[in-house]
């Protein structure tokens, strides 16, 4: 499911991002918090600075209380903006949170 949401989130399908997230769904990095499906999705589709960046899945690793998923985040150019770890927690067959760290 996490490869799926950087699919989502890398091809502009808002909508399908919206049914992979849970309503209370929650967004920790270290620039900002979202709180709420909502307002994360209102926010990358209307007020993240790019939005013609991709998110290539270097490694993807299960836990038992989710995965957590080591990639980098790209400019349209390839150039690269930051390297992550997002740790994702699912709700059912949603996901419910991510906390992303940065270098």
């Amino acid at each position: 499911m996490a490869r799926v949401y950087y699919e989502a989130l890398d091809e502009g399908e808002y909508d399908r991002l919206t049914d992979l997230l849970a309503p209370d769904f929650s967004q920790s990095r270290p620039d900002r918090r979202f709180d709420g499906r909502d307002r994360f999705v209102g926010f990358m589709r209307e007020e993240r600075p790019q939005n013609d960046t991709a998110h290539p899945v270097d490694a993807v690793f299960e836990r038992s209380d989710g995965v957590a998923v080591e990639g980098r985040l790209l400019a349209s150019d390839g150039d690269l903006i930051a390297a992550f770890v997002d740790v994702f927690a699912f709700d059912g067959d949603q996901i419910a949170e991510i906390r992303t760290y940065t270098q």
